[in-house]
């Protein structure tokens, strides 16, 4: 059975990854134009639903549109030309969580970040209920029952390619991601060719509605009506802040590529909603039911090709519905790393941060999979139920962002030379972004506003309890690094010629403790010590055997794991020396993995065959209140090497360490 699903896992996983190869960074790295597919999908999937919504909130004062897009397309520029900003501050990662944090406080970033998460799990969850509504609506009615399933399965089907890899998941997306900009930027283009004659027409038109709107409601009417379209269509901000979030996916210079893929985010979109906008005026849509305005627009357009435009229309419809799936790609791409990297400041557990065997962050994939199925089970799929949650958690981590930058601006400006301008983009930014944020939460707080708030708030209630446990465990570890300095200043106690002896002469045969140990710490000297009282002179030869574990604080590139390399061999050399100096034969064994377990299991035989007569030996913390939240938080390395070893026949004794 095991051997079943090793085959299994190696058909639909793929191969393991080595960490230590040079070229791994290049080959798993994104240039911009897969970086644009797989983080520009979430932007671009919005104008499928963003401006019909911006369109429709003006009612029959359609013509006040135009000053709606041109809002959008100006928000659009500044979102990302404000995060390109975030990006050269933080070179190896920003997004929201990684900014606050840093430029704000720990706390404001863990609130950001927790809004991000939500946003990420209701961006799948969105994008394939939309999906799935837009297959559904192609297809006989009787099929609707298999709606639900149909979303389910594609949800776990995303889940398999990104268990494999991000640029595995990116490559088989490509070819839907350019139908869908090569039929919308032709239906643009195509409508503003034929209607450019027209556009004075549509100017005084314009001028014509704003003078009517006012005489009815009032200048102050007037901009309170685009001021709430415009809030209505804010969906289509959202996936502008997924690059700053995955900066250590792009290609080297990782920075140059990041500030390419925003350009092409924002330009494409730019484009495609502007278009749409005008085109919605020219052929004076109204909205159909059981079809979306950029259906019914494609329809008009195409009226007189003919069967060729039946097929046009059918191509186009099918891919916004394919790209609505492809948007879901950008939530399995940002979720897991954001919370990886709240997991290695210990707002959430360690495990989060830990790398497959694929170099990918599985436990991530995993949460944000398990989260969205839940999600669309609960709402049956309803889009118009996910809708209301949706958009109000980007707009705090984009406050907060904005916040953090302009503070960070003000505070070096005596270092940096255009210090205002730059401030300006993000002060600019800080203002849409809140107006926004203010705005969406009034609108939708009663339609179920509230919900979004109160997961998130229960998320954050969660992240707190998880700090505050770590933070007592750290306070407990504490007492144990005084082992640390009892070692380092501890007497030699034996005669050094005959240590040199052992070391030139070793007994290979004789009994040997071999300790599993991470880092030179009070874990591993507790260890050491209570083998020495247990067992006296039982052993005279003691081998340390560390795997240095890769996981995303680590995994940036190859100077970095080139580091944990260099940390684990010198901390090994210092249990030899300290263990040579009393007296004993000693020797460090260490290598680097994603899994300790895994890691500890390949180097076992290596030592066995070098050490016949061996024992192996793991420390293990207890706690003085063991719960079910404490065995979740910690790793139990021990009793996971205890059992795979026991299996190969091997003896593994387990220390407890009280804390």
């Amino acid at each position: 059975m095991i051997k079943f699903l090793q085959k299994f896992k190696l058909v639909v996983i793929g191969k393991s990854k080595n960490p230590q190869d040079s070229q791994i960074f290049h080959n798993l790295s994104l240039m911009a134009f897969f970086a644009w597919v797989g983080l520009g999908a979430d932007g671009l999937s919005s104008s499928c639903y963003g401006p019909q919504e911006a369109f429709l909130a003006l009612g029959h004062h359609t013509y006040l549109s135009i000053f709606v897009a041109l809002a959008t397309v100006i928000t659009i520029c500044v979102i990302s030309a404000s995060y390109s900003q975030i990006v050269e501050v933080f070179p190896s990662g920003g997004g929201g969580y990684q900014v606050a944090s840093k430029l704000l406080s720990p706390s404001w970033g863990m609130i950001s970040g927790c809004a991000l998460l939500i946003d990420y799990v209701l961006t799948i969850t969105v994008s394939i209920a939309s999906g799935a509504d837009a297959v559904f609506s192609l297809l006989p009615p009787h099929f609707i029952h298999y709606k639900l399933w149909f979303a389910l399965f594609s949800i776990i089907v995303l889940t398999l390619l990104n268990m494999r890899g991000v640029k595995e998941s990116v490559l088989t997306l490509v070819p839907i991601f350019l139908v869908f900009v090569f039929t919308h930027v032709f239906i643009i283009i195509y409508f503003f060719f034929h209607h450019l004659p027209e556009l004075p027409n549509i100017a005084h038109a314009a001028h014509a509605d704003v003078s009517s709107a006012v005489s009815q409601i009032g200048w102050l009417g007037v901009i309170f009506l685009i001021l709430r379209a415009y809030s209505m269509g804010a969906g289509t901000f959202t996936g502008l802040e997924a690059v700053s979030n995955a900066v250590s996916l792009l290609r080297e210079p990782r920075v140059k590529t990041a500030k390419k893929t925003m350009v092409y985010m924002a330009v494409s979109l730019s484009v495609i909603v502007l278009g749409l906008m005008l085109a919605y005026i020219v052929y004076d849509l109204h909205f159909v039911e059981g079809k979306t305005l950029n259906a019914v627009l494609f329809e008009k357009i195409t009226s007189s090709w003919g069967i060729g435009g039946y097929i046009f229309v059918l191509i186009a419809l099918i891919s916004e519905a394919t790209l609505l799936f492809i948007a879901a790609q950008t939530g399995f791409l940002g979720g897991p790393r954001v919370l990886a990297n709240m997991a290695v400041d210990r707002w959430f557990p360690t495990r989060f941060s830990m790398l497959s065997d694929r170099l990918v962050i599985q436990n991530g994939v995993l949460i944000m999979s398990i989260l969205a199925l839940a999600l669309l089970i609960f709402t049956h799929g309803s889009v118009s139920l996910l809708v209301v949650f949706y958009s109000i958690n980007v707009f705090i981590t984009f406050v907060l962002s904005q916040l953090g930058m302009v503070r960070h601006w003000w505070n070096n400006r005596s270092k940096v030379t255009d210090w205002f301008k730059k401030m300006l983009v993000n002060g600019i930014g800080l203002v849409l972004t809140a107006f926004i944020l203010v705005s969406m939460i009034v609108l939708k707080f009663n339609d179920g506003g509230w919900a979004t708030l109160v997961v998130t708030g229960a998320l954050i209630a969660f992240a707190i309890y998880i700090k505050k446990h770590y933070l007592q465990t750290a306070k407990l570890l504490k007492r144990l690094n005084n082992l640390v300095v009892a070692a380092e200043n501890s007497p030699v106690e034996h005669d050094p010629t005959k240590t040199a002896s052992l070391i030139k002469n070793p007994d290979f045969s004789a009994k040997t403790a071999v300790i599993l140990v991470t880092g030179f710490n009070g874990m591993g000297l507790h260890t050491l010590f209570g083998i020495f009282r247990f067992f006296g002179q039982t052993f005279k030869n003691y081998v340390f055997v560390q795997v240095g574990v890769i996981d995303v604080e680590n995994f940036n590139s190859s100077e970095e794991v080139k580091s944990v390399e260099t940390k684990v061999k010198h901390d090994t050399d210092r249990y030899v020396a300290y263990i040579q100096g009393q007296g004993f034969y000693s020797e460090g064994i260490w290598s680097v993995n994603v899994d300790a377990v895994e890691g500890v299991v390949d180097l076992a035989p290596q030592v066995l065959k070098k050490y016949p007569n061996s024992v192996f030996f793991g420390g293990q913390l207890i706690f003085p209140e063991e719960t079910l939240i404490s065995r979740f938080l910690h790793n139990y390395t021990s009793f996971a090497l205890q059992k795979r070893l026991y299996w190969q026949g091997v003896p593994f004794v387990i220390l407890p360490i009280r804390v």
